[in-house]
């Protein structure tokens, strides 16, 4: 019997920012849920990890990515990645990565598709406030799950577990846990991929992949937990390094980029702080031009001073607990 091998694969989480959402490039290639774009690494062809993901990328999409960073390395036992029908017993890895665009790039295959990620994780936008799914739908299916068992410290560790990551009995919302959110919706069987993955192990019909009020989109394989991977780094980079701008266009109006930022993080910003903050780090500068496309009193233009960053370390922007928890 010949040992299994280990097949790298790269996964994607490409992203763009209006001031409505955050959209990620998804894919649809005959699978009954979408998935984010996906490919094989080729030790012998291909010349870096990077280079590669750019390159298939470009096939799956049609064009270009930009700023892009190495996520995390998924690599569980079983893990249904779109190349598992021909691996057979083989042990499929895969790296993802974090692509940045300032804008959602047109795409030409068919089976690309921009889509915001809150469709995948409703209960992180807490822009309009605290989301009524959370309190009406998550919260009481949790709380039932985690009276399960009879030892009583997992029971207890359960309840604080639920409580820290949704901001349940008094605890602040942290907008950076969206990973631990996402994988307690998993463990108590909640998410729609936790039926698939566990008739997939038992030999069972795979269920279909349908989503249910309050609790988002299934995604293929494990996608969704590398998009809720992705959301957590870039609302804690946001605060430490000035990637925002990496989203933004060349020239945009304060008011366009704290939009940006909310649509990031999830949460409302104070106009005068942000503004105040900006002001601190010298990141932007006025152009001297003005935006007139949306009536009434014309707003200036700024520009990132982006040469900054070789002159002194430059943190990112403060992002404040949200009201109303």
């Amino acid at each position: 019997m010949s040992e299994a091998r280990v097949i790298i694969g790269l996964s994607a989480v490409i992203v763009a920012v209006t001031e409505d959402a955050p959209y990620v490039v998804v894919t649809r290639d005959g699978a009954d849920a979408a998935g984010l774009p996906f490919g094989p690494f080729d030790p012998a062809g291909d010349r870096t990890l990077e280079l590669s993901l750019r390159g298939w990328v470009k096939e799956q999409t049609g064009f270009d990515i930009g700023y892009a960073e190495q996520l995390y390395t998924f690599g569980d036992r079983g893990r249904e990645m779109p190349m598992a029908a021909s691996a057979g017993s083989d042990r499929v890895i895969s790296i993802s990565y974090l692509a940045l665009t300032p804008s959602r790039a047109v795409l030409d295959r068919a089976a690309a598709h921009w889509r915001t990620w809150y469709d995948y994780f409703p209960w992180e936008d807490w822009r309009d406030g605290r989301p009524a799914a959370i309190d009406e739908i998550i919260a009481p299916r949790l709380r039932a799950w985690t009276q399960k068992g009879r030892d009583a410290d997992a029971i207890a560790q359960r309840r604080s577990r639920v409580r820290l990551a949704f901001a349940l009995d008094g605890a602040v919302w942290n907008e950076e846990r969206a990973l631990e959110r996402y994988e307690l919706l998993y463990e108590a069987g909640l998410a729609a991929e936790a039926a698939r993955d566990r008739a997939r192990f038992d030999g069972k019909p795979l269920p279909p992949m349908e989503s249910a009020p309050g609790l988002g989109e299934p995604m293929a394989s494990d996608h969704r937990r590398i998009l809720a991977t992705a959301i957590g780094r870039l609302r804690a980079k946001i605060k430490y390094r000035p990637v925002v701008f990496e989203l933004a266009p060349e020239h945009f109006t304060l008011l366009h980029l704290q939009r940006v930022v909310e649509a990031i993080a999830g949460l409302e910003l104070h106009k005068q702080n942000f503004r105040r903050l900006l002001d601190r780090t010298g990141l932007v500068e006025g152009t001297g031009q003005f935006d007139t496309s949306a009536g009434g009193r014309p707003a200036e233009l700024f520009r990132a001073r982006l040469e900054t960053l070789t002159d002194r370390s430059v943190g990112g922007v403060h992002v404040p607990a949200p009201r109303g928890e």
